[in-house]
């Protein structure tokens, strides 16, 4: 699989397709008070760095960055597109964002997802990476349908996992 990824500026319909079904699926699994994606609004804020994945013309998956301020940025907007699940482009995209991480001098990725069953595939992805699981950080707080990890970088180009500082 070869994958284009764009900064998108989340102008296309196929992109607000890919969102809505994110969101849909965030208010099927989760309490409305446990739902933490980002919508089109949030996701231009200039804080945030939107990545869309495409093969050919083909939308295949999306990620972004939220930069926390003092090194940290936060993993939003993981998804993959229906027709490309299994496929490996949850795990490109990860690599395109740490990597992205790691170039702008980030030493620290962090995460929110859900606990429940649906999201088991996501959590086994980000722990194939070296996440490791932390407690809420930000304005989040501890949450039984949420689960929080991190990855620390070296600020290199190619990331590598290290301890966190405390």
């Amino acid at each position: 699989m070869m994958l284009r990824f764009e900064l998108d500026d989340l102008a296309r319909s196929e992109i607000h397709r890919l969102l809505e079904e994110h969101l849909a699926d965030m208010h099927a699994t989760s309490p409305p008070e446990s739902i933490h994606a980002l919508d089109l609004r949030e996701l231009r804020d200039p804080a945030v760095e939107f990545w869309s994945a495409w093969e050919g013309p083909e939308l295949r998956g999306c990620g972004a960055l939220k930069d926390l301020g003092g090194g940290d940025v936060e993993l939003k907007s993981m998804r993959t597109a229906q027709a490309a699940r299994g496929k490996g482009v949850g795990t490109f995209v990860l690599r395109h964002l740490l990597t992205l991480a790691a170039e702008r001098g980030h030493r620290r990725v962090l995460l929110e997802t859900g606990s429940q069953d649906f999201f088991a595939p996501a959590r086994r992805l980000y722990a194939r990476h070296g996440f490791t699981f932390r407690e809420p950080f930000g304005d989040y707080v501890q949450d039984p349908n949420s689960v929080f990890m991190e990855l620390c970088l070296d600020g290199a180009a190619d990331p590598k996992v290290k301890p966190c500082p405390l």
